[in-house]
Order: C-alpha cells, then sequence, then structure tokens
C-alpha cells in the first residue's frame, strides 16, 4: 500500500480508504489510485486484511449433497448475492442432513474463521441443530428453520398449497388427493396444512394423505394407486418431480389429464412448460431466498448480532395445460339413461 501511495502522490491511508470505499476520497484522487494499483499489479492480501479487521470476507454455508431442484436453487442464489457483496464462499456440503452432521459442519466453518454461517435447514433435525449453535457466531437459515432463535427466509408453502388447492376446487373438483414430500421435511408439513385447511374452509373432506420423497418414482407409484380409482378427478403433488410420475400413471391407466384427471404440483422447475400436458405448478422464488438470506447475513455480521426474522418470500400458481373444469361425471359413475 505504501508503494501504491508513492506511485499515486497519497498517503497509504489514503489506499486503504480507497480498498474499503469509503466516501471520503475525492473521485479524482481514488482514479489516481486505482491506477497506480493496476500499474504495480497490486492486489490486497486477504489474510493481512483479516487480521487488520477482524473479518475475513468468507462467509459459511452448510447444505446437502443433493440434486433436488429447490435446494440447488437456493444455493445458486446465494452464491450470486454472495458475490454481489464482495463475499466468498466456503460450501460445506454432507451427504446426510441429521443433528450431528450439521453441528459438526457449523464447528468447521467456524474454526476456519468465517464471518458469518448460511445454513440450508429444510428437515426437522438440521433445524434443531441450528437452534443448538452458540449465538456467538452470525447465523441465517434458509427454505426453513427455528425462527424463534435467528432469521429464517423461506417459501411461502402454506400459501402456495392454498393457492394450487383453491385453483382445483375453483374448477368444480369435489375434492383435492395430496401427495406429500417426506415427512421429517418442515416445508412438507406447511403443504399439507395449506391444503388440508382449503379443503375444510371449502367444507370438503381431505382424502388420506399418500406420502412420497420427492421422487418422480414415488409420484408415478402413487399415481397408479390413484388412477385405479375412478372417482379420483384431482391431484395435487408436492414438487414438480412427482407431479411427472402421476402424469405418467395416469397416461398408463387410460386416464386423460386433464379432460378426467386434473394435475398441479410445486416448483415450477424449467422442463414443468415442457411435460405432456405442460405443468400447472406453483412457482418458488429459490433466487430471492438465496438472496435475502445472503442480506440477512450480512446485516447480522455488520450489527454483532443475531437478529431473529422470518422473512416469507410469496409464491405464484402457474397455470398451465395440465389442469380443467372438472368432468360432469366422474370416471366409472354410472349415468341414467
Amino acid at each position: 500500500m505504501s508503494d501504491v501511495g508513492r506511485l499515486a502522490g497519497v498517503s497509504h491511508q489514503t489506499v486503504s480508504r480507497v480498498l474499503n470505499g469509503s466516501p471520503r476520497v475525492r473521485p479524482e484522487t481514488r482514479q489516481r489510485v486505482i491506477a497506480a494499483m493496476r500499474e504495480l499489479g497490486y492486489r490486497p492480501n486477504s489474510i493481512a486484511r483479516a487480521l487488520a479487521t477482524g473479518r475475513t470476507k468468507m462467509l459459511g454455508v452448510v447444505g446437502f449433497d443433493t440434486t433436488l431442484y429447490g435446494p440447488a436453487s437456493v444455493l445458486f442464489g446465494i452464491e450470486r448475492a454472495a458475490h454481489e457483496e464482495g463475499y466468498l464462499m466456503m460450501v460445506a456440503s454432507l451427504k446426510a442432513l441429521n443433528r450431528a452432521s450439521v453441528s459438526d459442519a457449523i464447528e468447521r466453518l467456524r474454526v476456519r474463521g468465517v464471518d458469518g454461517i448460511l445454513v440450508i435447514a429444510p428437515d426437522l433435525e438440521s433445524a434443531d441443530a441450528v437452534r443448538r449453535t452458540p449465538s456467538d457466531v452470525p447465523l441465517v437459515a434458509a427454505e426453513a428453520g427455528p425462527a424463534d432463535v435467528l432469521s429464517v427466509v423461506a417459501v411461502d408453502q402454506y400459501a402456495g398449497a392454498v393457492s394450487a388447492t383453491r385453483h382445483l376446487l375453483d374448477l368444480g373438483h369435489q375434492t383435492v388427493w395430496h401427495i406429500s414430500g417426506p415427512s421429517d421435511w418442515l416445508e412438507t408439513q406447511e403443504r399439507i396444512d395449506g391444503w388440508r385447511a382449503t379443503l375444510e374452509s371449502a367444507r370438503s373432506v381431505p382424502p388420506p394423505l399418500l406420502v412420497g420423497d420427492w421422487t418422480a418414482r414415488s409420484g408415478y407409484d402413487l399415481g397408479r394407486r390413484l388412477a385405479a380409482d375412478r372417482d379420483v378427478t384431482a391431484v395435487f403433488a408436492a414438487n414438480d418431480q412427482m407431479a411427472l410420475g402421476v402424469l405418467r400413471a395416469m397416461h398408463e391407466a387410460g386416464r386423460a389429464v386433464p379432460e378426467q384427471v386434473s394435475v398441479v404440483g410445486f416448483d415450477d422447475i424449467p422442463e414443468a412448460p415442457f411435460f405432456t400436458p405442460s405443468l400447472t405448478t406453483v412457482r418458488q422464488d429459490f433466487i430471492e431466498v438465496g438472496s435475502r438470506s445472503l442480506l440477512a447475513l450480512v446485516r447480522s455480521i455488520e450489527t454483532g448480532d443475531r437478529v431473529v426474522a422470518d422473512s416469507r418470500v410469496p409464491t405464484e400458481l402457474v397455470i398451465r395445460a395440465s389442469t380443467a373444469v372438472a368432468p360432469r361425471f366422474p370416471a366409472g359413475t354410472a349415468v341414467a339413461r
């Protein structure tokens, strides 16, 4: 910094202010300093800066080893927002989400000197691990988590399930069957609650819940059971992959979608418009979840406080060709002549 200062004709303190984006430097001085840095090939030493400021500009992210569209998209949103804020990321990707593995990952990131940690915590065990984390490290949870002890940024799963179920009821379907995600996922329960509450408010008895595992295979297997019941006219699957399995099962059983059975998914994955038929689904703004999570963590780092807040990102119902007005007479219903 002294070399840069000599070449630019300023003090090394002025060089430091330029590096830190201080508004106390005149534009022409800033330009001279930047030009000198380029001429000398100067790059700030991150280790020296960390020693001087007490911050590494490094963030830790705890996620899990998955190709699921939602968590992967949230991670992308976090990374993009971190870059815009001038932070680098260190990711601890876990093969299994449980209390021990999440706690261990958080501790490993802490000892590496990260300024704060963001946890993608979609299930009950990981949320419980986050709850037990020492309060001296800035921490934010994405997708789900214990909103009573730290900031949580998540999609409004309940409202999304309400909109999907309401859409099918408004089309004249007497009830809506639901294929949920795994029971230990927090968002699974919120979607179940939204589905059930909407049916009950419409005075429609909720059918028995079917539990899937997010995969198209589970949607297909459960879809075959539903296809065999000729009274089934509407299905709400908790993600688009399971909805894809339902579409295949209905096709093989000769149940036309949407003429005989309407199907709604959740996520709006990029392939959803290209399903046959194109899939009506609930869009989640995963990029916004990642961005809000990162900004909440940066605020916590800057204030030095673990902020407790619950930020909900709205969903959007995207109507396509897989839903239609309920058939006047469900398949298999005897019609008087």
